[in-house]
């Protein structure tokens, strides 16, 4: 699947993963391939992600929101 993480200042990251986990207002909660449709807002913490190589890469965020649509997912983060 797709993922972009985009701030006010930059874009953190674009490109193809196999998951993430993401820092959710009521609890981390994972994404995987194919994932049914959902928004959910995020606090303070870190997304993980495993890409294409199964690598493993850390992106910290103070909050923000995380749309998941089509295999595509957007992360508007602070």
């Amino acid at each position: 699947m797709k993922l972009e993480i985009i701030t006010p200042d930059k874009k953190l990251f674009e490109g193809e993963i196999k998951s993430a986990i993401f820092p959710g207002n009521e609890g981390s909660f994972g994404v995987l391939d194919n994932h049914a449709p959902m928004i959910a807002t995020l606090k303070a913490g870190k997304i993980e992600l495993i890409n294409e190589n199964n690598s493993k890469q850390e992106f910290i965020v103070k909050g923000g929101v995380v749309e998941v649509l089509k295999n595509k997912v957007i992360v508007l983060a602070e």
